[in-house]
C-alpha cells in the first residue's frame, strides 16, 4: 500500500495505476500520524511526501526502512536524498520545486527583491506577505537560510521579515500571489507550482492574476534559489520491502519522471530528464541557479528555526 500526500495524489496517478499497490491520500501530517499510531500493523509499503524537512522529520521518528537499490542511487543526485548509512539510504527524491519571490509590477522594482536577504530590508517596509512561518515550506527555506548566513545574522534577518509584514501571515502560497495581486501586499514567497497552476490556467481571473505580477529566483548572484522536493520512502514495516522499492525505482525512469513533475508543474529530480512545461520555462527562461545546500540539512535545523521564529515573534 501507498500512503502519499495530497499535493502527491494527482501527479501519480499514473504510477499508481502501474503497479499493484493501492494509494491512501492525506496530508504529510496525517500519514505520518497514521504511521506512528498504526506501528508493526501498517499496511503502508511506500510513503510519498512533499517537503524535505517532513521526511527528515518521518526519518528520525524511525517510520522509515533504509534501502540499497544501484538504481536510485544513480538516477537521484545525491543532494537530493538522504544520506546514506552502511544499512542504506531511507528516502528519496523524485521531483524538485523553487521556492521564489512574486512581486507587484506596478509597485516594486524587481531589483529590490531579488535576493532572500532583501525582504528584511527597510525599503520593503509594509510590502511582504506570506504564510506562517512554521510551515515547512517557509521552515526549509529559513533551514538553508541558516546554512548559509549562520544563526545569528539569520535571526536577525527574521526580525527584518516581522517588520516588513503587510499582514500577519496567513493562508497558502496561493493566496500571497493573489495578495500581490490585489495590491493588498507588494511582495510574497512562493513555490513556484503555485504559480505555474495560475499561469497556465485559462480562466480569466487567473490570467489577470498573472499579468500583475512579476516574479524572481532570488540570489542568482550568491547561493542560488532554494530548492526542495517530493519524495518517497519505505515504511519501516512494509510487508512488499522488494516490490515498494522496485516502485520507486520505476519513479526515477523518464516516463514516470515527467508525469511524476510535469503534473505538478515541478522538475525532475533525475538530471537527465526534460519537460516541457511552458510556464516554468517563462518563469525561468530555461535554467536558474539552484541553491547546492543539501536537501537533507534542511530538517536538521527546524527546531533551531522555530525557536528563533519564536523569538523575533513571527507567526
Amino acid at each position: 500500500m501507498i500512503h502519499l500526500a495530497s499535493p502527491l495524489a494527482r501527479k501519480t496517478s499514473l504510477a499508481l495505476a502501474a503497479s499493484a499497490f493501492v494509494g491512501v491520500d492525506a496530508d504529510d501530517a496525517g500519514i505520518l500520524a497514521r504511521l506512528k499510531a498504526e506501528g508493526t500493523a501498517s499496511p503502508a509499503d511506500v510513503i510519498l511526501l512533499v517537503d524535505a524537512a517532513r521526511l527528515w522529520r518521518g526519518d528520525i521518528d524511525g517510520l522509515f526502512k533504509p534501502v540499497k537499490s544501484k538504481t536510485l542511487e544513480t538516477a537521484i543526485p545525491e543532494k537530493l536524498r538522504a544520506r546514506a548509512t552502511d544499512e542504506g539510504t531511507t528516502w528519496f527524491g523524485f521531483s524538485t520545486r523553487a521556492r521564489v519571490v512574486v512581486y507587484d509590477k506596478a509597485r516594486v522594482n524587481k531589483a529590490d527583491v531579488d535576493t532572500y536577504e532583501e525582504l528584511a530590508d527597510p525599503k520593503n517596509k509594509g510590502l511582504l506577505c506570506t504564510r506562517s512561518g512554521s510551515h515547512p515550506y517557509n521552515l526549509s527555506l529559513f533551514s538553508a537560510v541558516t546554512e548559509h548566513l549562520g544563526p545569528a545574522k539569520t535571526e536577525q534577518w527574521m526580525k527584518g521579515l516581522v517588520a516588513n509584514m503587510a499582514r500577519a501571515p496567513q493562508g497558502g502560497d496561493t493566496d500571497q500571489i493573489k495578495g500581490v495581486a490585489s495590491g493588498e501586499c507588494g511582495v510574497a514567497l512562493t513555490n513556484t507550482y503555485y504559480l505555474a497552476r495560475i499561469m497556465r490556467s485559462s480562466a480569466p481571473a487567473d490570467k489577470a492574476i498573472a499579468d500583475k505580477i512579476g516574479v524572481v529566483f532570488p540570489n542568482q548572484q550568491s547561493w542560488g534559489t532554494h530548492v526542495n522536493i517530493a519524495g518517497a520512502a519505505v515504511a519501516k514495516n512494509a510487508k512488499n520491502t522488494a516490490n515498494a522499492v522496485k516502485f520507486m525505482e520505476y519513479l526515477a525512469t523518464p516516463a514516470a519522471q515527467n508525469h511524476f513533475a510535469n503534473g505538478n508543474n515541478e522538475w525532475p529530480a533525475v538530471a537527465s530528464v526534460k519537460i516541457d512545461n511552458p510556464a516554468l520555462n517563462a518563469m525561468t527562461g530555461g535554467s536558474f541557479k539552484a541553491d547546492t545546500v543539501p536537501v537533507s540539512v534542511l530538517g536538521s535545523n527546524q527546531v533551531k528555526v522555530q525557536q528563533m521564529l519564536d523569538r523575533v515573534g513571527y507567526k
